[in-house]
């Protein structure tokens, strides 16, 4: 009888032996509703978006700062559904006084402490 390479490999999931089109396909179809895929870069995440009214459920982009163990430090991130709109995200932040802005806010806004948090064993999409 011959094994599949599989059935060689039982402790390594399918994610791991598949094309990066092929597990963005297999995670839109069975991925829980904003449900992320960690990928091989540092505070990019594949996040399935649910099915809404006459439109389909659908993979985007999130952007999102990571922690030590690569687990996202905010709630949401920015979340790209194309490539317009992260040109359009690339304009806003190659503003001039976006900057200015941001320390001056830092100036007012109290100090807010990171915490670390260890998860291991999530699935990781190689880009």
């Amino acid at each position: 009888m011959v094994k599949t390479r599989q059935a060689l490999l039982p402790k390594f999931s399918s994610y791991q032996v598949m094309s990066s089109e092929s597990k963005l396909s297999l995670f839109l179809k069975t991925g829980s509703d904003w449900g992320k895929l960690k990928t091989s870069v540092p505070g990019i995440f594949i996040l399935k978006m649910p099915a809404y009214k006459n439109s389909p459920a659908r993979l985007a982009v999130e952007l999102n700062p990571v922690d030590g163990s690569g687990s996202p430090t905010k709630k949401r991130g920015i979340v790209l559904r194309s490539r317009e709109e992260l040109e359009e995200y690339r304009a806003i932040f190659l503003v001039e006084k976006l900057a200015p802005l941001l320390e001056e806010m830092e100036k007012v806004n109290p100090e807010v402490k990171r915490q670390q948090a260890v998860k291991k064993g999530d699935e990781v999409l190689e880009i």
